[in-house]
């Protein structure tokens, strides 16, 4: 009997990542929630079923999605269950102190 496999996310290189694609995934307020709680992460990063949001699992889906294609997450399987993390190093790079400017906004 085969074994289902989570499928292979693609993410953008660092010098593909823009700006508005960051700004536009950051606007909205899950997805920012996303973002502070894995930056908060004492291991920098979380399983997509211990991300503490009130949607529906596959809303959740979208909204990891459009971090991903944004460049502002990357993933990795470990299991049956997919981690996430946020990219600093490659934000940082491209964008000195976008994240951290964001994330330290009153809320």
């Amino acid at each position: 009997m085969p074994t289902e496999t989570a499928p292979a996310y693609t993410y953008p290189e660092r010098d593909e990542i823009r700006i508005e694609s960051v700004l536009h995934a950051l606007a909205d307020p899950v997805r920012l929630r996303i973002v502070r709680q894995l930056a908060a992460a004492e291991t920098g990063e979380i399983a997509c079923g211990n991300l503490d949001v009130t949607v529906s699992k596959s809303t959740l889906t979208h909204h990891l999605r459009t971090l991903r294609e944004a460049g502002v997450i990357m993933g990795r399987q470990q299991g049956t269950a997919r981690y996430n993390s946020l990219r600093l190093e490659d934000l940082d790079a491209l964008f000195p102190g976008l994240l951290n400017g964001i994330l330290s906004a009153p809320r």
